[in-house]
């Protein structure tokens, strides 16, 4: 059903020169009516009302909903996608809306996992490059989920999932704050020896600049990063290579 402001019609018609009943039968899939111009006004003004006490609700969610979330919170679908229309909200990814008069996010991917994963951890190529202990670009994000766990329906950004298992999973998790959003991701040590667990995906030059790159750049914990290659299974496999850097 489409509205129709009197005064809009008025002017489609005169420079048209089509008849009302012209313009309605040749929308025969459409209901039109007419409402006065005060009566669509007050109509904007109450959808700005109702705009104002949704983005009150994204405010007190750090501007950002899950559609889930938002119907919880009393937020029709229709609102949605009605503030979507207009500019008010942007989708992030499928289910997910964010204010747009918001700072920009410097990482949108990483955020974009973070709350649609929440019990994810960013592992790996985008860990390292988290750290900054590589030179790799990651092209999807990698993210470790716990064995058994029901894999992550995302469409966008590309997501590369591992699943962990035991310690592996649990152990050697940072939390970060990434444009307001809790990101869950691995400390350098873990992530290393991750690399040298995996070095069979990534590649092994990965796993060694990596190595390298967090000499140079943190400040090098050994008896931390040889813990978390006994939790992965590669203490012998680091171990020499750790020994030509020291």
């Amino acid at each position: 059903m489409i509205c129709l402001g009197i005064e809009f019609l008025n002017r489609f018609v005169c420079l048209t020169k089509l008849r009302v009943r012209d313009i309605i039968s040749a929308n025969t899939n459409k209901c039109w009516y007419l409402v006065p111009k005060a009566e669509a006004n007050a109509m904007k003004v109450r959808n700005q009302d109702k705009f104002e006490k949704v983005k009150n609700i994204f405010r007190q969610h750090g501007g950002v909903l899950k559609m889930s979330e938002a119907i919880r919170a009393g937020i029709h679908r229709r609102t949605l996608y009605a503030m979507k229309d207009a500019g008010v909200v942007e989708k992030l990814g499928r289910g997910l809306y964010r204010l747009t008069n918001l700072q920009p996010l410097g990482n949108p991917d990483l955020v974009t996992v973070a709350l649609k994963v929440p019990d994810g951890v960013i592992c790996l190529l985008s860990a390292l490059a988290f750290h900054e202990i590589t030179t790799q670009i990651p092209h999807e994000v990698y993210l470790a989920i716990a064995r058994g766990a029901e894999p992550p329906r995302i469409e966008h950004p590309p997501v590369h999932v591992f699943w962990f298992t035991g310690r592996a999973f649990t152990e050697g998790i940072e939390t970060h704050k990434v444009d307001g959003v809790p990101l869950r991701v691995y400390s350098p040590e873990k992530t290393v020896a991750d690399c040298f667990k995996y070095r069979n995906k990534i590649g092994l030059d990965t796993a060694i600049e990596a190595l390298k790159l967090y000499r140079e750049k943190k400040r090098i914990n050994v008896d931390k990063l040889m813990q978390y290659a006994r939790v992965c299974r590669v203490e012998k496999v680091i171990r020499p290579y750790l020994e030509a850097l020291l």
